[in-house]
C-alpha cells in the first residue's frame, strides 16, 4: 500500500512539471518581467529551503501528525495555482512559485521517514527513484504538445496550470491511503516560539559539528550546487535574446531531454548507489554537473547542444537527486533521519541567499553569459575533487551497507 500510493501521488502531479519549470521564461517571454523578477524567482527557489524546515519540523516534535502534515503541504501548495487567471502581476507567479518550492522541499523528510517506517531498507531506494522516474517521466513525454501549444497560442498557460494544479490536488485521496503508524516515543511538551524559531538551525549546527563525514558531504554538495545556481538567473535571456529558442525547443530540451536523461539513468545510479561510498557517487554527479555549462556554452554557435547539455543534466539530476534523499537515512544509520535530511533542505536554503544573486550580479557587471557559465563549471569541478579527496578518508563500516 505504502508504495502503491507513493507512486500513485506522482502520477496525478507528474503533469504540473511541464509548466512549472517553465515559469521562468513565462515571466520573461508573456509577463515581460524584469531581470530583477527573473533574479529573485530563480533565488527563491533554494532560499525558501531556508523555512521548508520548520514545516518539517512539525513532523520531528509530533510523529504521529505525519500524514495530515503531508496532507494540509499537498493542498497548500497547489492551491495558488488555480488563481492565476484572475492575475496579472509577475510577482503573483513568484509568490506561487516561492510557496510551491517551500511546501516541497518542507514535506521532503517527512516523505523520507514515511518510507523507512513502512518499507524494508532494500525497498526505499528503488521507490524513491521510481517517484523521481515518474517526475521526470512527465516532463519527458508532455513538452512537445505543450511547447506547440504555447506557439500557438501563448496564453493558454494561464488555463493549464489550474488544471494541473486540480490533478495534484486529487492527489489527497491517495495520501489518506498510507498505513498509519504511531511511534512508541512519549511526546515532548509544545516547546515556546521562540525555541520553536531556532530548533532547525540548532539541529543543523548540531549535526554538522558532530558528524565529520556529514560535513563533509554537505561542503561537497553545497559547492556542486552553487556551480549550478550561478547558471540559472541568465538562462532565459540566454535562451531567448542569444540561442534565440522558441517556446518548443525550449520545452524539448529543459523538459524531454532532461526528463530522458533522468529516466534512462535512474536504474544506474541505483545499481551504482548499492556498490559505491557515497562520496564517490556524489564525485562522478558533479563531473556531470560541470559538463552541462561547458555544453551550453558550446551551444551559442551550435544551439542543438542545448539538448545533449539537457541529456546530461538529467543525467545528473537521477543521481543528485537519489544521493540527496537517501544521505539522511545513510548518515543516520537506519534511525530517524528527518532531522538529518532537514539539515540537507537548511543548506540549500543557504546556498540559495549567495549564489542566485551572486550570478545576477556578475552577468550584471559583465553583460557576459560566459563568465556565468565558466563558473559553474569551476564549482561544480571543485567538488568532484572535495568528494573524492573526501571518499579516500572515508570509512565504509561507518554507513549502513546497502546490498540488491
Amino acid at each position: 500500500m505504502t508504495s502503491r500510493s507513493y507512486l500513485f501521488v506522482h502520477l496525478l502531479t507528474f503533469p504540473f512539471w511541464g509548466l512549472f519549470y517553465l515559469l521562468p521564461i513565462v515571466l520573461y517571454k508573456e509577463l515581460n518581467a524584469t531581470p530583477f523578477q527573473i533574479a529573485t524567482m530563480v533565488a527563491l527557489k533554494p532560499l525558501v529551503a531556508l523555512f521548508s524546515p520548520y514545516w518539517s519540523q512539525l513532523v520531528h516534535q509530533k510523529p504521529h501528525r505525519l500524514i495530515n502534515n503531508l496532507l494540509w503541504a499537498n493542498t497548500l501548495k497547489f492551491l495558488p495555482f488555480l488563481f492565476i487567471p484572475f492575475f496579472q502581476n509577475p510577482w503573483f507567479l513568484i509568490i506561487a512559485f516561492a510557496n510551491f518550492m517551500m511546501l516541497k522541499r518542507g514535506v521532503i523528510p517527512g516523505w523520507i521517514e514515511l518510507l523507512r517506517l513502512n518499507l524494508p531498507e532494500k525497498k526505499q531506494s528503488k521507490i524513491c527513484a521510481s517517484a523521481s522516474m515518474i517526475d521526470y517521466l512527465g516532463t519527458a513525454l508532455l513538452p512537445i504538445p505543450f511547447g506547440l501549444l504555447l506557439d500557438s497560442f501563448p496564453s493558454i498557460w494561464r488555463n493549464l496550470f489550474p488544471l494541473f494544479a486540480l490533478m495534484g490536488l486529487s492527489a489527497n485521496l491517495f495520501i489518506r491511503m498510507f498505513p498509519p503508524h504511531v511511534p512508541t516515543v512519549a511526546q515532548s511538551s509544545l516547546p515556546n516560539f521562540f525555541n520553536s524559531l531556532a530548533a532547525p538551525w540548532k539541529n543543523c549546527w548540531a549535526h554538522l559539528s558532530t558528524r565529520k563525514l556529514f560535513l563533509k558531504f554537505q561542503i561537497g554538495f553545497f559547492l556542486g550546487g552553487a556551480g549550478l545556481m550561478v547558471i540559472h538567473p541568465i538562462l532565459p535571456h540566454y535562451f531567448v535574446d542569444i540561442l534565440n529558442l522558441s517556446y518548443t525547443e525550449m520545452l524539448t530540451a529543459m523538459a524531454a531531454f532532461k526528463g530522458i536523461g533522468f529516466v534512462i539513468s535512474s536504474p544506474a545510479w541505483v545499481r551504482y548507489f548499492h556498490r559505491v561510498k557515497i562520496f564517490q557517487l556524489c564525485a562522478v554527479v558533479t563531473v556531470f554537473a560541470a559538463l552541462f555549462p561547458l555544453l551550453l556554452l558550446a551551444a551559442k554557435p551550435f544551439y542543438a547542444l542545448v539538448f545533449p547539455a539537457y541529456l546530461v543534466y538529467g543525467i545528473m539530476q537521477g543521481g543528485s537527486e537519489l544521493s540527496w534523499k537517501l544521505s539522511g537515512p545513510t548518515f543516520s544509520k537506519g534511525k530517524e533521519s528527518t532531522a538529518f535530511t532537514s539539515v540537507n533542505v537548511l543548506m540549500v536554503g543557504i546556498r540559495g541567499m549567495i549564489f542566485p544573486y551572486l550570478g545576477s550580479f556578475l552577468f550584471f557587471i559583465t553583460q557576459q553569459s560566459i563568465f556565468n557559465l565558466l563558473l559553474g563549471a569551476l564549482l561544480s569541478l571543485t567538488a568532484s575533487f572535495l568528494m573524492i579527496s573526501f571518499g579516500k578518508k572515508q570509512d565504509r563500516s561507518t554507513f549502513v551497507t546497502h546490498h540488491l
